[in-house]
């Protein structure tokens, strides 16, 4: 099965930079084995200063990508932790667009 990637974008509040950046540098190994697991090979964010957008990647080895993990406790939890520091919905889950890809080199 070929290497798929996938995108997405969710929205930080203002003046959380330096907790997200911590809170992600310091990310949970369990979360990051189930993550591993699920065939996300590589998971990127990048942070627009100036809009506090988020913008992700993840390079996928298989059909499942970090949005579809939903449904699992540790994913929730992490939702949970983290829901102070971004825009979510009710039940903690980032509001996230997927985005569309229009070029690849």
């Amino acid at each position: 099965m070929p290497i798929k990637t996938f995108a997405f974008k969710m929205k930080l509040l203002p003046g959380m930079e330096e907790e997200y950046q911590r809170r992600h540098d310091a990310i949970w190994p369990e979360l990051k084995q189930l993550l591993l697991d699920s065939g996300i090979i590589e998971y990127h964010i990048f942070l627009d200063r100036e809009t506090y957008t988020l913008f992700a990647f993840q390079k996928l080895d298989g059909e499942q990508n970090s949005q579809e993990l939903g449904k699992n406790p540790l994913v929730q939890k992490w939702w949970a932790y983290m829901a102070d520091i971004m825009e979510t919905h009710p039940d903690n889950a980032p509001i996230s667009q997927e985005l569309k890809e229009v070029f690849k080199l």
